[in-house]
């Protein structure tokens, strides 16, 4: 093997497509959009409106990786970067639509290759039998290949604003990730609260 770049260079660029082409991979049915720099995995049953919500997203600002099919890579340092399959790239599919080019509507800007994961979201048809999350204090996570990834499930209503709910949810993940927990700290103030004798 001969190569005209020095050493280090060449090490360097051997070890990345060597960790990229031997990493884990899976392919998962659902959307990846970046949503204030955090990879959110959107999935859900077919027709729930999961490419509809990261339309919408794109529309606020925000960058799609992937619509449909999400190829999911585990890479070294336990990080799990998504991308898009190479017919798919930039395309998206909007029931009553077709097939459209994110590209060409909004810009190379609304566009991203990879991001890397750091919530799903499950959108799921409601049901009121289900007692769905309200303090925040229990944490679910959904496992991706051997890795598992902070997990929000969002029961979907007519009138809910969806991607309002998800921009939320990745700003408060972020939150979380610099260690501070929004409902660990209500939950803290009110037992406090509670237990101070009344005067």
């Amino acid at each position: 093997m001969r190569t005209s770049l020095d050493t280090a260079t060449f090490v360097g660029e051997l070890s990345a497509l060597l960790e990229d082409k031997l990493s884990p991979v899976v392919r998962i049915h659902g959307v990846l959009v970046d949503v204030y720099g955090l990879g959110v995995l959107i999935q859900g049953e077919a027709g729930i409106g999961k490419s509809e919500c990261a339309l919408e997203l794109v529309k606020r600002g925000h960058i799609l990786v992937s619509d449909d099919v999400v190829e999911i890579r585990q890479k070294r340092g336990q990080v799990l970067v998504g991308s898009c399959p190479e017919p798919l790239k930039h395309y998206m599919e909007v029931r009553g639509l077709g097939i459209i080019d994110v590209k060409l509507l909004f810009g190379i800007g609304a566009i991203l290759n990879a991001s890397q994961i750091g919530l799903a979201v499950q959108l799921e048809n409601w049901n009121p039998a289900i007692p769905y999350e309200r303090s925040g204090l229990d944490r679910s996570t959904a496992k991706i290949i051997d890795m598992e990834v902070p997990l929000v499930r969002i029961p979907v209503t007519p009138g809910r604003n969806l991607a309002v709910l998800i921009e939320v949810a990745a700003l408060n993940q972020r939150l979380k990730s610099q260690g501070y927990f929004s409902a660990d700290t209500f939950n803290r103030n009110l037992i406090a609260r509670i237990g101070t004798p009344k005067e």
